[in-house]
């Protein structure tokens, strides 16, 4: 027997896709039909690529074929696979009235890179810019610390319908923790997708407003939340903080060869050298390098970037930090013009970054990219 199309089209009338209204002819799956005396041979597209599905739409039409066109025909069906696009805030978009986003991060623990944070946010604030921070130190945040906001949880507004967190506001900074959801004893036990997902709660299901600058606050290392964070937003640049030891520059190291992989490629606006010498009170003159002298200086020349600024070991940041009034609010002290300083630099080297570099993508994971 030999078959035609027309015969064809018609039984496969009788196919529908699951959970759709037309069927398969009607909705414009059918692709191509071709006929060899009695075998055909179709082309089928789809939107869903799970086994089970492909295989109830290979039986279905096999046996439309056989039941109203002709039972011994020979049926090959190629399934074509086109999942649709969609649109995904989580991936890829920036936040709406957000115009810089910047990564504080470092290689090793211990370093300050929070206490950095703290004061450079503060600083921007003191500038006259519109600044919030993320604490993304999942593990381990302290920000509402910092600000003297502990024990105090954020509020929800509702924006264009949907319900929002407000992040609470300190020293003229807006931010949200983990430490408001959670207990100031209480240990955070996550695996990689939860932290990952708090991460995008913090960023997505906030109502930041108008923001010059959106300061995220990293762990200490190079994982899964500093992966979460490149694949979900376009960062402006990282900052590095370290120590002039040693191990600490090993680290920190890893931490500027992370953010300029092919497959991330954040701009590096700078390191900033925290704990870098020593000055007691009684011997304003001497520098005593606790920690080694100018490391940070020396791997920034060797990886050629900027080092941003050298802030000494002084007991009134720690502090400052512990009272919850970042030492930059003491703007009559040396220590707080040198944070001052280190904030106008970073803006320099942010409206630097600006007009010379295009913007920041994301990682597209979907083609492969990204960190191993």
């Amino acid at each position: 027997m030999k078959l035609t199309k027309e015969v064809v089209i018609a039984a496969l009338e009788n196919v529908f896709l699951p959970n759709e209204e037309q069927n398969i002819v009607e909705s414009g799956a059918i692709k191509n039909i071709q006929l060899f005396d009695s075998d055909v041979e179709l082309d089928v597209e789809i939107k869903n690529p799970t086994l089970q599905y492909k295989k109830k739409v290979e039986v279905d039409c096999l046996k439309a074929i056989h039941d109203y066109a002709y039972e011994k025909s020979k049926v090959k069906v190629n399934l074509i696979v086109n999942v649709p696009v969609k649109e995904n805030l989580i991936k890829g978009s920036p936040i709406p009235g957000v115009k810089n986003i910047i990564a504080v991060s470092s290689g090793k623990g211990g370093v300050g890179k929070s206490t950095i944070t703290a004061n450079l946010a503060v600083g921007l604030s003191h500038l006259g810019y519109k600044v919030g921070v993320i604490d993304a130190d999942i593990y381990g945040p302290s920000m509402h610390i910092m600000f003297g906001l502990e024990g105090e949880s954020p509020l929800t507004v509702s924006v264009e319908g949907k319900s929002k967190i407000k992040p609470l506001e300190s020293y003229g900074v807006k931010l949200l923790s983990i430490g408001f959801f959670a207990q100031s004893q209480q240990a955070v036990v996550w695996r990689g997708p939860m932290a990952s997902k708090a991460l995008n709660q913090l960023l997505w299901d906030t109502h930041w407003g108008e923001l010059d600058y959106l300061i995220v606050d990293l762990p200490p290392g190079t994982g899964d939340i500093h992966l979460s964070l490149v694949q979900s937003i376009p960062l402006t640049g990282a900052v590095i903080v370290s120590t002039p030891q040693t191990i600490a520059l090993a680290d920190a190291r890893k931490g500027v060869n992370m953010f300029r992989m092919d497959s991330i490629n954040v701009p590096v606006l700078g390191m900033i050298e925290n704990m870098a010498y020593f000055t007691p009170e009684e011997l304003p003159n001497n520098k005593y390098y606790i920690f080694g002298k100018e490391g940070a200086k020396g791997l920034a020349d060797q990886m050629d970037i900027d080092l941003l600024e050298e802030i000494p070991i002084i007991q009134s940041i720690r502090e400052a930090a512990d009272a919850g009034r970042p030492a930059i609010l003491q703007l009559t002290t040396p220590i707080a013009l040198k944070l001052l300083n280190m904030s106008k630099k970073i803006v320099a080297a942010i409206e630097k970054r600006n007009v010379n570099l295009p913007d920041t993508l994301v990682v597209d994971t979907s083609k492969g990219k990204g960190c191993s």
